[in-house]
């Protein structure tokens, strides 16, 4: 389990976060959201070590993550990043590879376990066919799944994302979530992810927090948080939330679109 408690972070004299408490389950897919600038990607790099933390403790599995060298919290703890920073002349198979790096020995060499779970890295993300190709000579969503296939080649039990939809396209966005809910399944992952698209929250996390101004606003299921009242406030916008027509989630829509769903009565393009 991924265990955070009151945790605060600061820049300079400015408090980002303030007592971030929440969980993660294994098997759990948390998403956080909330508007820009309140704090989610900080939560991430916060989570990772990546950032120093004022106060509050972050464990994993019941160990303090301050208490773990480098080596043991990768192996403990993957992140997928917003910023793509990928050596554009490795080949994708050698920057999958370098999620193998906590497990090598003294003399850096990889074994054969370690090109089995890249193998597998690459096949469950669609890379295979890319393997030999230059990471430099790659699209930005093909990029993006080489971030989350080097992050799975970590076989770490924590998996943190951020943003990781944000260069796909409809049809990888939703390959890289089913993939997310397969794996928590499968390899008992506790995921935290952030998301902009509250629909695609709804529709596959487990819980989601709703964080705003570096405060945690809500947590709970997603029909518990997805409320008209929460995002109409938060967002400041008129927001309706209905039942989604096939899957019974939160389908979160601006007012004026419930309105014309109800009816029927879309505008016109003379309107």
């Amino acid at each position: 389990m991924l265990d955070i408690q009151n945790l605060t972070v600061a820049y300079s004299s400015r408090t980002i976060l303030q007592d971030i408490s929440l969980s993660v389950a294994p098997g759990e897919i948390l998403a956080v959201i909330g508007p820009n600038g309140a704090g989610k990607s900080t939560l991430v790099r916060a989570v990772s070590g990546v950032l120093p933390t004022q106060r509050g403790k972050i464990t994993i599995g019941g160990r303090p993550l301050h208490s773990l060298s480098a080596q043991d919290r990768a192996r403990c703890l993957a992140v997928v990043p917003q910023a793509r920073q990928l050596p554009a002349m490795f080949s994708v198979y050698e920057t999958i590879l370098l999620g193998r790096t906590p497990y090598l020995g003294w003399l850096g060499q990889s074994s054969p376990q370690d090109h089995d779970q890249v193998h597998w890295a690459l096949e469950r993300t669609h890379l295979t066919h890319l393997a030999s190709r230059k990471v430099g000579e790659l699209s930005g969503g093909e990029q993006q799944r080489i971030l989350l296939a080097r992050a799975l080649a970590q076989a770490a039990p924590v998996l943190l994302l951020d943003e990781p939809t944000t260069h796909l396209d409809l049809q990888h966005q939703s390959s890289l979530l089913n993939l997310l809910r397969e794996l928590a399944a499968e390899k008992n992952l506790a995921v935290l992810i952030v998301l902009h698209d509250l629909n695609l929250a709804g529709l596959y996390a487990d819980r989601v927090a709703l964080l705003v101004d570096g405060r945690i606003r809500a947590i709970g299921l997603p029909g518990e948080v997805f409320t008209s009242r929460n995002l109409t406030t938060v967002f400041n916008v008129p927001i309706e939330v209905i039942p989604h027509p096939a899957y019974g989630t939160p389908l979160v829509l601006p007012d004026g679109v419930a309105r014309w769903r109800s009816t029927d009565s879309f505008p016109s393009k003379s309107s």
